[in-house]
C-alpha cells in the first residue's frame, strides 16, 4: 500500500475527504508499524515513514471512514528503567475519535508472562484486543450553538447514560440505555418538567471492563476507566459499527441543546484502564510509558497513584498535558458539549507530591481560548497526602462542595452543632470561595452524587449492603451520614413511609433553595433505591437503573421537586451572584439576611451554640446585583423555617419590618399545600405549628 509522509499534526487518524493521515507521538519508539484491519480481521502492517518533532506519521490516500488500525511500536523493552515498549501488543491510538469492539481478557494483552512481570511476553494482542476507528468528521450542526447558560441560573442533573433509560417503558427497545435514549423527546420532556438546565453525564469517554470484575460476571458500569480520551464509549450507541456512536453522541448533544439543556462531562484524566505494573499494555504504556505516566522516582517499573486505580496520568510532561487539551478542545470544538467535570481533579495539580493550585494544567486551561469559556467543575479531591481541596482551586474553577454534602446530611438527621456550619453552607460557603475572589457559583451543592447512597436509601439505611460486589461489604464508604429513619431498608410502617418521604423533600429543598448551583442525582426525584449499595460501580443491572415503572409512585416527590426548581428560577433571591454581608439594605430597616430564632427575635452569639432550629429572612430589595440591562434587581422577600427535630414546633414570625403578611409556597411536610392554613397567610408576629423533621417556605405577600 503506497503511504505518503503525511504531516506531524494533527494526531490521531484526521480524515480529509481523500484519504487519512496517522500520526503518533512517541519519543522512545526505533519503528513504529501502522496495523489496518479488514471486516474479518486480516491484518496489513504498513511502517510510518516519517518521524518529525518526535511524532510518527504517513499518509493514506483512499482510506477513509470505518477502517480499523491500531500500532505496534517497537523499542525498549526495560520495566526496571520504565521502558515498556513490544511490537507483539497492538495499540489503540490516544487520539483515536472511536473504538471498536471489545477486549477479551487472555495473557497475550500483557507485556509479561503471568508470575512473572519482568519477563517479556511475546504473544501478539491483536485477537484480544480493541480497535481503534478512522471517523468522519463531518456532522451537520445546523444552527447548534453553545448555550452558555450562566451558572446561577443552572441546575444540574448528574446522569448515567445507561441507566437512565435501560428500563423506560416508553422509549424502543433497540434504543434503550444509549445516547439516542437520552435524547428520546420522553427524556427530554421529564428534565424539562424538572427544570433542569445541564445534564452531567457520568464517563463517556471509551472505558475498558476490568479483568477482576469480568472474571466475578460483573463490569465497570460507572466508567471509571478511560482508555479512549477522544471517543465517546461504543457500548452506548445504538449503532456503534464504522464509528457510529460519534455521530450518535453528536445528535444527543443536538437535541438537548435544542431544548435548551447543556451537555456536562464527567472526565477521568487522572489515570488510564492500564492499571499497575501489573496491568494490560492496551495503548499508552507500550507507545511511551515515561511519558504518559508517573514513574516511581528510583525504582521507575512502579507508578506513582494518588488515584486508587494503580497508575496517575503524567502531567508534568508536555505531551500529556497536549493529549489532555487537545481532549478538552475536541469535546468542546467537534463534540460541542459544555462542559466538565473532573474527576479527583486533585490528581492534576500534583506537580511533584503536593497539590499545586497553579500547577502548569491550570495554567494552561486558563490560558486557552476555548477550554476556560465553558464550565470547568472540579472534585476537589484524591487519595494521595493532601488531596482533599475543597476551596482550593483557582478563581475560574467551581467545585464539587462535599463540606456541604457533609453538613446538610448531619443537619437533617439531628446532629447537635451543626447549624453554624449550615448556615455558610446554605448562603454560598463564603468560608471557602470569597477569599480568593469566587463567588457563590463556585460552589456546586449536592446532597447525593452516583457515588454513595441515592436520596432513598440516605432515609432507609444505617449500614451499606454491598454484598453483591463480591468484595464482602468492605467496598464504599462507611461513614455515610445517613439515618434510617427508625427502620432499615424496605417497611410497610406508615409512620416511617411518610417520615422518610419528608426527610426527602427536606433534602431536596434544601439544595434547590440554597446559594450556589444544585446538583441533583439522577433518579432521585424518582424515588430510585439501589436497595443499600452505596458503591455500584459494577453493577450493570436492575440494581443500578432508574426503575421507571417504579417512578409513578413517586410523583409527588417529582412534583414538589420541579415545583422547587421552578420556585428557585422565578427568584433571582435564591440565585444571588454575590455573598450576603449581612449589612441593612437601604430604604428598609433590616439586613439582606437575618437568622432567627423561634421567637422571631435574632440570633445572638450564645443562640447559635445550642440552636437547632432557626428561620432565615432572605431580604428581596437586598440583591447588590443588576439586570442585564443595568436595572436594580428587586425581588420578593422569603423566610425558611427549618426543624430538624423529632417534635413539633412553633415558630414566631418576626415583625412587620420584615413584612406584613406571609404565604406558604413550599412545605415538606404538605407538599402540594393542601392544608387550607398554609393557603391562608399569616401576619407578622404570628405564629406558624411545623411537625418535626419538616421546612417552610414563606413569600412576603406585602
Amino acid at each position: 500500500m503506497n503511504i505518503w509522509p503525511g504531516a506531524p499534526y494533527p494526531l490521531g487518524a484526521t480524515y480529509d475527504g481523500g484519504g487519512t493521515n496517522f500520526a503518533l507521538f512517541s519519543e522512545v519508539a526505533e519503528r513504529v508499524e501502522l496495523c489496518l484491519f479488514d471486516d474479518d480481521g486480516t491484518e496489513t502492517r504498513i511502517d510510518l515513514p516519517e518521524r518529525e518533532a518526535l511524532v510518527w506519521h504517513g499518509y493514506l490516500p483512499r482510506v477513509g471512514p470505518g477502517q480499523r488500525y491500531g500500532y505496534r511500536v517497537h523499542g525498549p523493552f526495560d520495566p526496571a528503567a520504565g521502558l515498556r515498549c513490544n511490537p507483539n501488543k497492538l495499540l489503540l491510538d490516544p487520539y483515536a475519535k472511536a473504538i471498536d469492539g471489545h477486549n477479551e481478557w487472555n495473557e497475550a494483552l500483557f507485556s509479561y508472562r503471568f508470575g512473572d512481570p519482568t519477563s517479556y511476553n511475546d504473544a501478539d494482542s491483536a485477537p484480544y484486543t480493541q480497535r481503534s476507528v478512522v471517523i468522519n468528521p463531518f456532522f451537520d450542526w445546523a444552527n447548534d450553538t453553545p448555550l452558555r447558560i450562566p451558572y446561577h441560573e443552572t441546575v444540574i442533573y448528574e446522569a448515567h447514560v445507561k441507566g437512565m433509560t435501560a428500563r423506560h417503558p416508553k422509549i424502543p427497545e433497540d434504543v434503550r440505555g444509549t445516547y439516542s435514549g437520552l435524547a428520546h423527546p420522553v427524556m427530554i420532556d421529564h428534565f424539562k418538567k424538572l427544570g433542569v438546565t445541564a445534564v452531567e453525564l457520568m464517563p463517556v469517554h471509551q472505558f475498558v471492563h476490568d479483568s477482576g470484575l469480568t472474571e466475578r460476571g460483573l463490569s465497570n458500569y460507572w466508567g471509571y476507566n478511560t482508555i479512549g480520551f477522544f471517543a465517546p464509549h461504543n457500548d452506548y450507541a445504538s449503532f456503534a459499527e464504522h464509528g457510529g456512536q460519534v455521530q450518535e453522541f453528536k445528535s444527543m448533544v443536538k437535541a438537548l441543546h435544542r431544548a435548551g439543556i447543556e451537555v456536562i462531562l464527567d472526565v477521568v484524566y487522572n489515570h488510564t484502564a492500564e492499571g499497575n505494573h501489573l496491568g494490560p499494555t492496551l495503548s499508552f504504556r507500550g507507545i511511551d510509558n515515561p511519558a504518559y505516566y508517573r514513574l516511581v522516582d528510583g525504582d521507575r517499573q512502579y507508578y506513582y497513584d494518588t488515584t486508587g486505580t494503580g497508575n496517575s496520568l503524567n502531567v508534568r510532561h508536555h505531551e500529556s498535558l497536549r493529549l489532555i487539551m487537545d481532549s478538552l478542545r475536541y469535546w468542546v470544538t467537534d463534540m460541542h458539549v459544555d462542559g466538565f467535570r473532573f474527576d479527583l481533579a486533585a490528581s492534576l495539580a500534583r506537580e511533584f507530591h503536593s497539590v499545586d493550585r497553579l500547577a502548569a494544567f491550570f495554567d494552561l486551561v486558563n490560558q486557552d481560548p476555548i477550554v476556560s469559556q465553558v464550565k470547568l467543575i472540579a472534585e476537589p479531591w484524591d487519595v494521595g497526602d493532601g488531596g482533599y481541596q475543597v476551596g482550593g482551586f483557582p478563581p475560574l474553577w467551581t467545585e464539587w462542595n462535599g463540606k456541604y454534602r457533609d453538613t446538610v446530611r448531619d443537619f437533617w438527621r439531628g446532629e447537635p452543632g451543626t447549624l453554624g456550619e449550615l448556615a455558610s453552607r446554605f448562603t454560598g460557603s463564603s468560608d471557602l470561595y470569597e477569599i480568593d475572589g469566587r463567588r457563590p457559583i463556585a460552589s456546586i451543592n449536592f446532597v447525593t452524587a452516583h457515588d454513595g447512597f441515592t436520596l432513598e436509601d440516605l432515609v432507609s439505611y444505617n449500614e451499606k449492603r454491598n454484598a453483591a460486589n463480591g468484595e464482602d461489604n468492605r467496598d464504599g464508604e462507611s461513614h455515610n451520614r445517613s439515618w434510617n429513619t427508625g427502620a432499615e431498608g424496605p417497611t410497610d410502617d406508615p409512620d416511617v413511609v411518610a417520615l422518610r418521604e419528608r426527610r426527602k423533600r427536606n433534602f431536596l429543598a434544601t439544595l434547590l433553595l440554597s446559594q450556589g448551583v444544585p446538583m441533583i442525582a439522577h433518579g432521585d426525584e424518582l424515588g430510585r433505591t439501589q436497595q443499600g449499595n452505596n458503591n455500584v460501580y459494577c453493577q450493570d443491572n436492575e440494581l443500578s437503573w432508574v426503575d421507571w415503572t417504579d417512578a409513578r409512585h413517586h410523583d409527588v416527590l417529582t412534583r414538589f421537586t420541579a415545583d422547587l426548581t421552578r420556585l428557585r428560577a422565578e427568584h433571582p433571591i435564591f440565585r444571588r451572584r454575590r455573598f450576603f454581608d449581612g449589612h441593612e439594605v437601604e430604604g428598609t430597616k433590616v439586613t439582606d439576611i437575618a437568622w432567627l430564632r423561634r421567637d422571631g427575635q435574632p440570633m445572638g452569639g450564645a443562640d447559635w451554640d445550642g440552636a437547632n432550629t432557626v428561620t432565615v429572612f432572605l431580604n428581596g430589595q437586598g440583591i447588590p446585583e443588576r439586570d442585564a440591562l443595568g436595572e436594580p434587581i428587586v425581588d420578593d422577600s422569603f423566610l425558611l423555617l427549618f426543624n430538624p427535630l423529632a417534635e413539633g414546633a412553633t415558630f414566631t414570625l418576626p415583625g412587620a419590618e420584615y413584612g406584613q403578611m406571609w404565604e406558604a409556597v413550599a412545605d415538606t411536610a404538605d407538599p402540594l399545600l393542601a392544608t387550607p392554613a398554609r393557603r391562608t397567610g399569616v401576619k407578622a408576629g404570628g405564629t406558624v405549628e411545623l411537625i418535626g423533621h419538616s421546612l417552610l417556605v414563606l413569600r412576603c405577600r406585602y
